[in-house]
């Protein structure tokens, strides 16, 4: 079995995964739009709809997180849930977060904690609630 984290976007898929692709020097290893997707039942779809992503599968550290556009329905932001990355040094932790502070808004600022040397919490410009830290 596996566990595969899915974020599902209302439009901005595509700038999310270059952005989190840099942050966390992850790879890319699948990028499929709606339009190349080829599938009937978005055929109906705009221009812009169909330059949406229809699936995408982003590597982070050996872990695959998939990530979509939905055109069905209004994506909702859930701040209750979030994602964790933890790494060896302080200098990493930071490094991430100033990719992806740009927009994002603060719920815990850098600093040490009794479980973390350092340790940021944030959600991003996505909406996307993120935790980076040290162990």
């Amino acid at each position: 079995m596996q566990l595969i984290t899915t974020l599902n976007f209302g439009g901005t898929c595509r700038e999310a995964i270059h952005l989190y692709e840099k942050a966390f020097e992850g790879k890319i290893a699948c990028l499929i739009s709606y339009g190349e997707a080829n599938d009937p039942q978005y055929s109906s779809l705009d221009d812009t709809q169909k330059d949406n992503i229809y699936h995408s599968e982003l590597v982070l550290g050996g872990h695959r997180i998939f990530m979509s556009d939905d055109v069905e329905m209004e994506a909702q932001t859930c701040h209750s849930n979030s994602l964790t990355v933890i790494y060896d040094t302080e200098e990493e932790v930071r490094r991430a977060y100033e990719v992806m502070k740009e927009g994002s808004r603060t719920i815990y600022p850098l600093e040490t904690t009794s479980y973390s040397s350092c340790h940021v919490v944030f959600v991003d410009r996505f909406g996307i609630r993120w935790a980076i830290m040290t162990e």
